[in-house]
Parts: C-alpha cells; sequence; structure tokens
C-alpha cells in the first residue's frame, strides 16, 4: 500500500509529460486539417497581423498574452480545430480569437497551480495526507478554469443575440417603409441601418458599406454577416432578398411579413420566459410552504415518539 500511491503519482505526472510533449511537438497533418488551417488563415486575414502588433506594443503583459494567444491558435489550426460557435460568439462580441485562447489557456495553467494550493490548506488544516489528491485537483481546477471563458462567452453571446434579433426586427419595418417612399433597396437598407448609433446597427452599417466596396450585393453582405455572427434571421433575409430583389412590391410584402414573424417569435419568447419566472416562483412559494409546515409540526412529532 505504501508503494502504490507514488505508483500513480508517477503514471499520472507522466501520461502529462506525454500529453504535453505529444501537444508541443509537430505532427504530420492530414489533408482535413490543413484545409481547416488555409481556410481559418485566410478568413483571419492581415487583421491578425495587426492587432497582434497592435497588443505587442501594450506591456510586457500584453505581450506575453499576445503571444500565448498565437501559439495556441497556431496549435488549433494544426489540429483543425475550427471551433464556429466559438468564433459566431466572439464575433458577436467583438473579441478577438487569439485573446480568448490566450485567457483560456492562462487560466487552465492557473488553476494546475490553484488545484495543488487548495490541496495544501486542507492539509494543513489535518483533513487528508493522500499524495494522489493534489494531482487529481490540479487536473481538475485546471480543466474548470480552462472552460469558464466559454460559458461567459456564449452566456454574453446569447443575450447579444437577443438584442441584435430585436433590432433586425425594427430594421426590416424601416427598410419597408423606405421602399414603400420610393427609394430603391440598396438605398432603402443603408438608411434604414443609418438611423440609430447602435452596435447593432453599426454591424450592418460596415456590412453594407463594405459591400459597395467589394462589389458584392448587399443582400449577400447581409448573409455573410448572419454567418459570422451565427444569427439565422440575417441568413434568411439575405436569401429572400435574393430571390425578390428586382419586384419593389414583393420586396416590401416579404420585409413586412418577416419582421410580423419576428416580432411574435419575440412575444412568444417573452411569454415562454414569463412562464418560466412563474413557476419557479410557485416552486420557491411551495418550498417555503413545505419549511414552515415541517417547522409548526416538528415539536409535536417530537413529543409524539417521546411518549
Amino acid at each position: 500500500m505504501n508503494l502504490t500511491m507514488p505508483i500513480l503519482v508517477g503514471v499520472v505526472l507522466g501520461l502529462g509529460v506525454y500529453a504535453l510533449v505529444r501537444a508541443l511537438m509537430p505532427s504530420r497533418r492530414s489533408a482535413l486539417q490543413q484545409v481547416a488551417r488555409i481556410d481559418a488563415m485566410r478568413a483571419r486575414g492581415s487583421a491578425y497581423e495587426t492587432q497582434t502588433r497592435a497588443q505587442e506594443t501594450t506591456g510586457r503583459l500584453g505581450s506575453l498574452r499576445a503571444q500565448v494567444g498565437a501559439r495556441v491558435s497556431e496549435f488549433y489550426l494544426q489540429q483543425g480545430w475550427e471551433q464556429r460557435s466559438l468564433r459566431a460568439d466572439l464575433a458577436v462580441l467583438d473579441r478577438s480569437w487569439e485573446k480568448f485562447l490566450a485567457t483560456k489557456a492562462l487560466l487552465g495553467v492557473a488553476g494546475l497551480f490553484f488545484g495543488p494550493f487548495l490541496f495544501a490548506v486542507v492539509w494543513t488544516l489535518g483533513f487528508s495526507h493522500s499524495p494522489i489528491i493534489p494531482v487529481w485537483l490540479a487536473l481538475m481546477c485546471g480543466a474548470v478554469f480552462f472552460f469558464l471563458p466559454d460559458l461567459e462567452v456564449r452566456r454574453d453571446a446569447a443575450d447579444k443575440r437577443r438584442d441584435l434579433r430585436r433590432v433586425i426586427g425594427a430594421y426590416l419595418d424601416l427598410v419597408s417603409m423606405s421602399l414603400a417612399g420610393g427609394r430603391g433597396l440598396p438605398e432603402a437598407l443603408m438608411a434604414a441601418a443609418e438611423i440609430s448609433d447602435g452596435w447593432a446597427n453599426q454591424r450592418i452599417k460596415h456590412a453594407l458599406a463594405d459591400a459597395r466596396i467589394t462589389g458584392v450585393s448587399q443582400w449577400q453582405a447581409l448573409g455573410a454577416l448572419g454567418e459570422e455572427l451565427g444569427v439565422e434571421e440575417l441568413k434568411d433575409l439575405s436569401a429572400s432578398l435574393a430571390l425578390v430583389a428586382d419586384d419593389g412590391a414583393k420586396v416590401r410584402e416579404s420585409l413586412a411579413s418577416r419582421a410580423e414573424t419576428m416580432r411574435h417569435r419575440e412575444l412568444s419568447e417573452i411569454e415562454g420566459s414569463a412562464g418560466e419566472k412563474s413557476q419557479s416562483m410557485l416552486v420557491a412559494q411551495l418550498l417555503l410552504c413545505a419549511g414552515f409546515l415541517v417547522f409548526l409540526i416538528f415539536p409535536a412529532a417530537m413529543r409524539v415518539f417521546q411518549v
């Protein structure tokens, strides 16, 4: 029994060192990994290099974070891990993919040190003396800390997408009214986006402005924006505008019906959220009543059982 724990600790540490060496050593890429790497580098473009240079001038901490993010991003590219949903969430939040990966890696390393530190506190209090516990604590805390940014990003992105869908519904109404006033579809799309300075309207306006520069149609730019942000409403809007772009009356009818559908969907979501909150309040009231009944019955039950 005395030799079992050191052997287990050595095996776990050996597996960890082997996994680290395998992760750092360059491996032969498969065709799928190579294609994913090329697509990711093409999508990233020169914006990554400009952003990395800007980060390197923000001090030692910013330089370290940029280097860690670049290394982890390169590792993801080599493995062919696209993480499209996370990239879409970061695009909605207007955050950098490299910064996000650097945060995950640094938090994971901090978790590896936090586990043994927590064990040291427990060992000082005299609760446990097993040498295998700090290893498992380090691995568990490292994994938890590594995935904490994912939960935060997904929660914040869901809230911003909800706001974006509300803005899209109002935006479609404005475009429909502009078309009814005699404007063409490109002018109506841009004029409706310029009414507000909110972040959602700014993203739509920038996408439409880029479409003019690159020479693509504005509904294609909206579809690309929906693909980037992971918003199905923009992709459906792009497809519907591509079908009826030459007929002004059909465009107005399509936009008006789509805006009405989005409003009904939003009202349904609000009613569903209100119903869930009502149910949670009902459960809390029932638990409170049950606790109060136990508080009233307990003294009488104790007397009965004592007798």
